[in-house]
This record gives structure tokens, sequence and C-alpha cells, in this order.
């Protein structure tokens, strides 16, 4: 019988375990994140301030998940350009991904996937406040491996809210993945400027 597993069950270990993956160090794995970017212009950088400033003010109050979204990454996603062609939004999309050396399959709903020209471009994996952003990890990883395109790069995004990392990750042959640095809405300035930027860029490199 086919063991189901949930992918919001896994442990970081277990998805690298279960996949063969393998997080790769050399910063010239995931170069896009650092490479290529253009800085958000004014108006856009008063956007973002404006967002840094409500969910701070959020954080003093029990914040449900659905609210990060909400708060923090609708007007990013906007922003970059993932609201219209040749990307669009697909909210809770489920998956199944077959681990077939221990006959399982593992199953889930991603919180939020942008979709472009039938490319996976990035998953949104949100976590309450309360949890580190790495607890996200493992549940966007055992996504990212559902892409229908081993030739391409699949990026993604983790969050929760206040902290946010992105994710390179490549499905053919020997599965391996990159992570930024991780990005904070508690340190001083404003790193949702970066943030944009680099969601901008991975926007391009994946309809190129």
């Amino acid at each position: 019988m086919v063991e189901v597993i949930q992918a919001n069950e896994l442990s970081l270990h277990q998805v690298n375990q279960k996949f063969n993956l393998q997080e790769v160090q050399d910063l010239q794995f995931f170069p896009e994140w650092q490479e290529g970017l253009v800085e958000p212009t004014e108006a856009e950088k008063q956007w973002l301030d404006r967002v840094k400033t409500d969910f701070l003010f959020l954080l003093e109050y029990p914040l449900h998940e659905e609210v990060v979204k909400m708060a923090v990454l609708a007007l990013l996603l906007s922003l970059g350009g993932f609201f219209h062609y040749p990307f669009y939004p697909k909210a809770e999309a489920e998956i199944r991904i077959t681990v077939l050396d221990e006959g399982e399959v593992v199953r889930g709903k991603i919180d939020l996937l942008i979709l472009g020209q039938n490319l996976w471009v990035v998953v949104i994996e949100s976590k309450n406040r309360q949890f580190s952003v790495d607890e996200a990890l493992p549940q966007a990883l055992s996504y990212m491996m559902g892409s229908p395109d081993p030739q391409k790069p699949v990026f993604g995004l983790a969050t929760n809210g206040s902290h946010l990392i992105f994710i390179k990750l490549f499905t053919k042959e020997m599965p391996r993945y990159a992570l930024s640095d991780e990005f904070s809405l508690r340190r001083r300035g404003n790193e949702l400027y970066d943030v944009l930027s680099i969601l901008r860029r991975l926007g391009e490199i994946v309809t190129l």
C-alpha cells in the first residue's frame, strides 16, 4: 500500500533524505538574488515603507498567516509584476509527489503559486509569525520538487511575515538547492526594497 505523507509534517532532514536533496553553499550556484538587480523607484519605496509600518503595527496583535499574506505579500507581488501577463496566481494549489524508492506519496497544498508560461516561478509558503522562517523551508522544498520542468530552476520565497528567504532548486539528476540571506522587517532600514528587486529579477529570468 502506498503511504501518503502530508508535506507540512516533514522536517528539513526528512525532505533532504526523501528527495536526495543537497544544500549548496557555493555562492555561484545562486547568484540571481545578488546580481542584475534594479533598485525600486522612490514611489515604490514609499509603498514598501507603508507596508513595513503597517506590519510592525500588526505585530502587536495575534496575527494569522492570511493576514501576513495580505499585509506583506500582496503588494510585493503586485509591484513585482506577478499579477499580470505572463504570470497568474493560483491559491491553495494541490501537489502530489511520488517517492518511488519508498513507495510514498508526499501531498500538500501550496499557499500561493505563481505560474508563468506553464513554469513554476515562485512558491510562497507563509507560516505563523511565532515560528522561524526555517519552519517553512521543508514544506516549500517539498512543493518545489513537484516542478513539471526539471530542465529549469525553480525559485521560491518562504516567509513568516517578518522574515523572508529565497530558494533556488534544480530537480534534474541530483537535486540541489541554495538559500539567499534572510531578509527581515525587524531590522533598521527597509529590506523589502531588496526583496522587491530580487522578485523582479527572478520574474525576468523565468520568462527569458
